[in-house]
C-alpha cells in the first residue's frame, strides 16, 4: 500500500490527529504493512465501544481479523499506541520513519504549525518522510450549497475569529502558506498536488462573486482556490 506515494511496509509511522476511532492506522497496519502506529491527539475521543465496532468491521469488510490486546482499554492491538490528550511538540517523539495527517492541519493554528514542523526537523532522523491531507477549504460549505468553498476568505482576521468557535477552529491558510512554514522549518517539499474548480463551473463562479478581504488579493485565484491539497516533506 502506497500513501501519497510512500511505502508504508515494515515503517513506524506517527500520525497527527486520531479523530474517534482508528480507521488510518488500521490501514496502515493491515493492509500497508506498517510495523507500528503511534497515533497523537489533544483530544480524547477513542472509546471502547468504538473500537470493537471497526473490529468486527474489519473482519466483515475485509475478512482482516484485529486482535486486541486484552489489557488494552480500547482493545487496541499490540502495534497501535494511542496518545490522547496530548500536544506532540512537548513530548519526546517515538521513533519514527512517516509522519501522517488527514484533514488535520487546516484545523491547527499557524504557529503551531511551525513550532510541529521544526520539532520534527530537529528530532526525526534524516529521511523521515511527512505526508499531509490538506482540506483548505470553507468547512460551513459543505452545510451551505449557498457558500463558496472560499467564503470565508472575504473576512478579515477579527470577523472571522468572531464568526468560528474554538470547537470548529479553521486557520484559512492558503496553500502558498503551508509551503512557506514547511521551508522555514527546514523541510524539502518533493510533492505537491491540487485540484482547482474547473472552468465554467459553479464552484468557480461562486469563488468569483466574493469580494475577497485586502489579505487574500496577493495570491494568483489558482492559490485561492486550490484543495484537496496531498504534501510529502522529507527531513
Amino acid at each position: 500500500m502506497h500513501q501519497g506515494g510512500v511505502i508504508l511496509e515494515g515503517k513506524r509511522v506517527l500520525e497527527i490527529g486520531s479523530g474517534w476511532a482508528p480507521v488510518m492506522p488500521y490501514f496502515m497496519l493491515y493492509q500497508g504493512k506498517a510495523k507500528s502506529v503511534a497515533t497523537f491527539d489533544l483530544n480524547r475521543h477513542f472509546s471502547k465501544k468504538n473500537t470493537e465496532r471497526l473490529n468486527e468491521v474489519f473482519i466483515e469488510e475485509y475478512a482482516i481479523h484485529v486482535a486486541p490486546e486484552l489489557s488494552n482499554t480500547y482493545k487496541l492491538p499490540k502495534n497501535i499506541n494511542y496518545h490522547p490528550e496530548t500536544d506532540l511538540t512537548k513530548v519526546d517523539l517515538p521513533e519514527t520513519e512517516i509522519v501522517f495527517s488527514r484533514f488535520v492541519l487546516e484545523h491547527v493554528k499557524p504557529e503551531d504549525i511551525l513550532k510541529m514542523h521544526i520539532k520534527f526537523k530537529e528530532e526525526l532522523k534524516p529521511g523521515a518522510t511527512i505526508v499531509h491531507l490538506i482540506s483548505p477549504s470553507d468547512h460551513r460549505a459543505y452545510v451551505d450549497n449557498n457558500l463558496s468553498l472560499q467564503d470565508f476568505l472575504k473576512f478579515g482576521k477579527t470577523q472571522w475569529q468572531k464568526k468560528q468557535s474554538k470547537f470548529d477552529y479553521h486557520n484559512r491558510l492558503r496553500l502558498p502558506e503551508y509551503l512557506s512554514i514547511f521551508k522555514a522549518a527546514g523541510l524539502e517539499v518533493k510533492h505537491v498536488e491540487y485540484e482547482n474548480p474547473k472552468p465554467g463551473s459553479e464552484a468557480l463562479k461562486k469563488f468569483r462573486k466574493i469580494k475577497l478581504h485586502e489579505d487574500y488579493k496577493v495570491y494568483t485565484e489558482v492559490e485561492l482556490t486550490a484543495g484537496s491539497i496531498n504534501i510529502v516533506l522529507k527531513v
